[in-house]
């Protein structure tokens, strides 16, 4: 018939074949001139494609996804601008640990390594460029290496340390006609990375042995989907527990050995330095997690983690490189082995002396000292906001948080409960959450909330078009203090003044009703009747709250600096 192209199948048929076969299902991107081959030949394949407006945040709806569905997210890039553009966003999935399929184009293979030929988005190595914020970097040469190709790097996205990795897809070789049967039996599996045998031995037998045993449960216990061991290893050794914030929900909020997530408070950093042996497990002990380099652990140190090089990257410690999910297990089994050796008087909860007082008592202990503090800092306003947020949010719903003040008090005080909190706490860029969270509501097929401040939804306001034409149940709190509350705070306190951290911003009611997005302005009195109602909704909304909301005081500065 007229009109009618050849059903020639090619090199961009090869990438979306594969993928299918992988298992993937949605895509996120933007089109792009050399990238066209390839976004022709999802025309005549089974994936979602999601359409974003700028590709950094394309970057993080394939993140959101990810986290959300616990597949790997894959993004389609075009060449030179359009990836660059994405680095930003992949930045924080390479910093949290997040699996991702990126799919590049790249210039035709005559002109790679030529710059001088000046063509159309041409780099001197774009991969290079990635290699910042990517596990590894693969530049394809025919189309026959595809298939292998794609499922190598899917295997080392979902391997941990799980993270982004790279494909880039010359235009040529997307055009190239291929004659191959259609790619249909393709497999990847994550490889295993256990922990030495003689490691989980002596790592069991201090624990076993402990009298103050106190656990760091980062992201990789949940990464590793091992909640169920982590709770059965401080049960058995009554060991209390605390989340950092890419942990949180690793451990029972209201579980009486949960010291939940208060990992920024400083009572909580003297007693954690107070354990003669700490386990922390999936964290690097990073700047967040360890009170902003002020934590000093007397004790015995002992660090799980599946990257190996974070392992002892900040504090002296038994370093055992293993994924939380093999480790964990291993070691639950060890320490219960260990503790039923024994007579039942040596090693029950009763063995375990926090100075007199029992770990349970501590945990309560602990929490109270932390809401005494807070009840004397003036913060019933920023308390009553967040318990409002809370008690809004249905319980088994995910929520995606920018770097805002908002989040920094979710780091802390939001109990996840059956859902998921996720924040971009990896590498701290603005403007992650919306765009997570469409991905994340693409992903799951239900609701989820994104939560920003003014300044941080700026970069992302051009989502809306993205939330409303793919109708993602995505409710958007903005919370509006005229500018970047944060940055206004710190320098405040350490200036005296803040400089350029006001902002001029648009009607956001008004803007989003231009893109045909239900929106309200609300007092922050009234969040959690208009949250609770924009929940129930249809489709994409967004609620603006005028309020201004403070810091509880930065406990780490009362300590002297320990690096």
């Amino acid at each position: 018939m007229s009109g009618e192209h050849p059903a020639v199948r090619n090199g961009g048929d090869l990438v979306v074949e594969t993928l299918q076969a992988l298992g993937a299902r949605t895509v996120f991107g933007i089109p792009g001139q050399h990238a066209l081959g390839l976004f022709d030949a999802m025309g005549r394949g089974r994936l979602h494609f999601v359409s974003s407006r700028i590709e950094n945040n394309s970057a993080f709806a394939a993140d959101g996804y990810s986290r959300a569905t616990g597949q790997p997210g894959v993004l389609f890039l075009s060449t030179g601008p359009g990836a660059l553009t994405s680095l930003a966003g992949l930045q924080e999935a390479y910093a949290t640990g997040v699996p991702m399929i990126v799919v590049a184009s790249q210039i035709p293979t005559a002109g790679l390594g030529a710059r001088r030929r000046g063509m159309l988005h041409q780099l001197d190595d774009q991969a290079l460029a990635a290699s910042q914020v990517t596990k590894s970097q693969r530049t394809i040469q025919h189309a026959s290496a595809i298939p292998s190709a794609l499922r190598d790097a899917w295997t080392e996205a979902i391997t941990a340390p799980q993270g982004p990795v790279w494909v880039e897809v010359p235009q040529d070789i997307l055009l190239e006609p291929v004659s191959t049967p259609p790619v249909r039996d393709i497999t990847a599996q994550a490889q295993p990375v256990p922990a030495r045998a003689e490691l989980i031995e002596e790592a069991a037998r201090l624990l076993a042995e402990a009298r103050r045993p106190l656990v760091i449960a980062g992201g990789g216990v949940r990464r590793g989907q091992a909640e169920a061991a982590l709770l059965e290893l401080a049960e058995a050794l009554d060991a209390p527990v605390i989340c950092s914030p890419g942990g949180k929900g690793a451990f029972p909020w209201e579980h009486p050995l949960s010291l939940q997530s208060w990992i920024e408070d400083v009572h909580m950093s003297e007693l954690i330095e107070d354990a003669d042996v700490l386990l922390a497990v999936g964290t690097s002990l990073g700047e967040v997690t360890s009170n902003y380099f002020t934590l000093a652990p007397r004790g015995r140190l002992l660090q799980i983690d599946a990257e190996a090089r974070v392992l002892e990257s900040n504090h002296p410690a038994l370093g055992i490189h293993a994924d939380a999910g093999e480790a964990l297990p291993a070691l639950r089994n060890a320490v219960v082995g260990l503790l039923s050796e024994h007579e039942p008087q040596e090693h029950d909860g009763a063995a375990r002396d926090w100075h007199g007082h029992s770990p349970r008592e501590v945990v309560a202990t602990a929490l109270d000292t932390v809401r005494d503090r807070l009840a004397g800092q003036g913060l019933e306003h920023e308390l009553d906001f967040m318990a409002a947020v809370r008690a809004a949010v249905p319980d088994g719903m995910q929520t995606f948080w920018d770097m805002t003040i908002s989040a920094y008090w979710g780091w802390s005080c939001w109990d996840a409960r059956a859902g998921q909190f996720h924040s971009a706490q990896g590498a701290g860029g603005i403007g992650w959450a919306y765009g997570a969270a469409i991905g994340g509501s693409v992903g799951l097929g239900e609701r989820v909330l994104a939560v920003s401040g003014d300044g941080s939804s700026m970069y992302s306001i051009s989502e809306l078009a993205t939330a409303r034409q793919h109708d993602a149940p995505v409710t958007w709190l903005i919370v509006d203090d005229g500018g970047y509350g944060i940055l206004r705070e710190y320098m405040e306190g350490a200036f005296g003044q803040a400089t350029a951290t006001e902002l001029s911003r648009p009607d956001f009611v008004a803007l989003a009703e231009s893109f045909g997005v239900p929106a309200r302005r609300v007092a922050a009195e009234n969040v959690e009747q208009a949250l609770r109602e924009a929940l129930e909704a249809e489709g994409p909304n967004v609620v603006v709250v005028d309020t201004t909301l403070r810091m509880f005081a930065p406990t780490h500065l009362e300590r002297p600096v320990t690096l």
